[in-house]
């Protein structure tokens, strides 16, 4: 009887399990089904927001379209234009590019023509300089031998140094106290005490040329500033030029053109 009992208790206990089971696995389908459903709804809101079309979005799909029938408007006013219409306004063309091309061939032959006169006007203020500069015609400052020559692309054999070196002028032979007279008329640049040629003046001409006296006694018949004619005395032979102290009495004498020393030989007469 006790066993008939416990077995009973046994059957019902395995039941209420199993009920207890099938309870929760299908409160756990229905969760899962529920959640399922939300999900799916949210889905179907979120499509349909993104395929909903603004206000704003249709205003600017209808001024487009506007804008669109404007252009196609246009394109149809142009395209039914008579050939009357079409072959005048080439003509208006064609008459506007050859009063274009006129102005243009009547531009370039003025400025060829400013531009010719422009040469000439230069070509002839450089002749008109040239002759200017051609009437310059220099005397010898002392009369004497030419003892040493101008030799700047070659070399000449100094006394005094002993050495092979240039000579940017030449030197005329002349006894002490021989007097030196201007090449050519021209202002008094300068009188100064040179630390290689001594005793110096230099003068001017036109603000091409300089003269250049050097290895000077003395410089008194001059100052600085003053106006020489052509010929007139403007110092005194010596010997004052240290790097020409060997030799014997004479007049160092330059040209300068432009500044750059050329050779008096060429110039003086």
């Amino acid at each position: 009887m006790k066993r008939d009992i416990h077995l009973k208790n046994i059957r019902e206990k395995n039941i209420n399990d199993k009920i207890i089971s099938y309870v929760i696995i299908g409160t756990i389908i229905v969760a899962i089904i529920i959640i399922s459903l939300l999900l799916y709804s949210q889905k179907l809101n979120n499509d349909v927001k993104d395929e909903t079309m603004t206000l704003e979005q249709m205003t600017d799909m209808i001024g487009d379209t506007n804008e669109n029938k404007e252009e196609t408007e246009s394109a149809s006013t142009e395209i039914g234009k008579t050939v009357e219409e079409s072959e005048e306004e080439a003509k208006q063309e064609n008459v506007q590019n050859e009063t274009i091309q006129k102005t243009s061939r009547n531009e370039s032959v003025e400025s060829s023509s400013v531009s010719t006169n422009t040469t000439q006007n230069t070509t002839s203020e450089e002749q008109q300089k040239t002759q200017e500069v051609k009437e310059l015609s220099f005397q010898r400052p002392v009369e004497g031998e030419i003892v040493r020559e101008f030799a700047q692309d070659n070399l000449v054999y100094s006394e005094t140094l002993e050495e092979w070196v240039t000579h940017n002028g030449i030197d005329i032979k002349a006894d002490k106290t021989t007097v030196v007279k201007a090449a050519e008329a021209g202002v008094v640049k300068s009188i100064k005490n040179d630390p290689r040629y001594g005793l110096t003046i230099v003068i001017e001409h036109d603000d091409v040329y300089q003269t250049v006296y050097s290895n000077l006694l003395t410089s008194e018949f001059v100052v600085e500033g003053e106006t020489v004619e052509k010929g007139q005395a403007i110092g005194t032979v010596g010997n004052s030029a240290v790097f020409e102290i060997a030799d014997e009495p004479h007049l160092h004498f330059e040209i300068l053109k432009d500044s750059i020393a050329i050779d008096p030989s060429i110039y003086i007469k």
